[in-house]
């Protein structure tokens, strides 16, 4: 299904879509024939990377500073973008702030930074695309970026789980809400995926990152190509009867984690012939 014309004539805006897994997925709608508008805090950062992405696929990037936190700068920062395309088709609501900790040791600074981008953010954006895709009629889609611990909760990184878990609800509210606009709303749940920027505030030694590996039934991590084509598609016109749902591509992650009898991974074949004799016995 990935023709090169799959989101030719969409204009796409990615938010964070200067670095990490926000150019990875922007890369590939370049690559699928969409034209991007990239937003983030940091204009010399998305300058470069929309030099570097429009000169390896012949594509249009237009960067715009932005801080999401801050919704009258979103307003500027989303009628910029319509100035430069006439409208915005599709959202990706990608721009995250996290970090590990014991949540005991957070300031409410702490807690309002990770707040601020990740759900305040993310509803700002929406809201006010929202706004005009209903007042004009457009059939827009958006996708958000979630994460496995969104539904579960998970100790250490409260903030951003407690964050995420809004971005799932809004996900699903305005999907039965803004259905009948034609609007679609989904959302994916990544599991490990190393990116320069967040692999090193939440997993900064090897010995962490082993940890996580072994979580995952696959035996490795994601690669950010397959996290861009699952987005491509979600956002794409085959998806097109997909809405208020969430996505999880963790190679297996949310699945052995939910069971309480999957530690038992650690049993060795020996240890199962003595438990099977053991059990004869009895």
């Amino acid at each position: 299904m990935f023709q090169p014309g799959l989101l030719k004539d969409k204009v796409v805006l990615v938010t964070g879509g200067g670095t990490g897994l926000g150019r990875a997925m922007a890369t590939r709608f370049l690559e699928l024939g969409a034209k991007l508008a990239i937003t983030s805090r940091r204009a010399e950062t998305l300058e470069q990377a929309a030099q570097e992405m429009m000169q390896a696929t012949g594509g249009e990037v237009y960067p715009t500073p932005c801080d999401v936190r801050d919704p009258e700068a979103v307003q500027r920062m989303i009628e910029a973008v319509e100035g430069r395309f006439g409208q915005v088709d599709v959202l990706v609501n990608n721009a995250a702030g996290n970090f590990i900790s014991p949540t005991e040791r957070l300031s409410h600074r702490a807690v309002d930074a990770v707040l601020g981008i990740v759900l305040h953010g993310t509803f700002y954006c929406t809201l006010e695309l929202g706004k005009r895709w209903i007042a004009r009629g457009i059939r827009g889609t958006v996708l958000n970026i979630a994460t496995t611990y969104a539904q579960s909760g998970s100790g250490y990184v409260v903030p951003s789980a407690a964050a995420k878990a809004g971005v799932v609800a809004l996900t699903k509210s305005l999907a039965a809400e803004w259905g009948k606009y034609g609007i679609r709303l989904n959302a994916i749940a990544p599991g490990p995926f190393p990116t320069e920027g967040a692999w090193s505030r939440l997993m900064p030694t090897p010995e962490i990152q082993a940890l996580f590996e072994k979580r995952v039934p696959l035996g490795r991590v994601g690669d950010p190509a397959e996290l861009a084509n699952l987005a491509a598609y979600l956002i794409s016109d085959q998806a097109g009867f997909i809405t208020g749902d969430v996505v999880a591509i963790d190679g297996g992650e949310t699945a052995w984690n939910g069971g309480e009898f999957n530690v038992l991974d650690a049993v060795t074949q020996e240890q199962w012939d003595a438990l099977e004799a053991a059990r004869r016995r009895k």
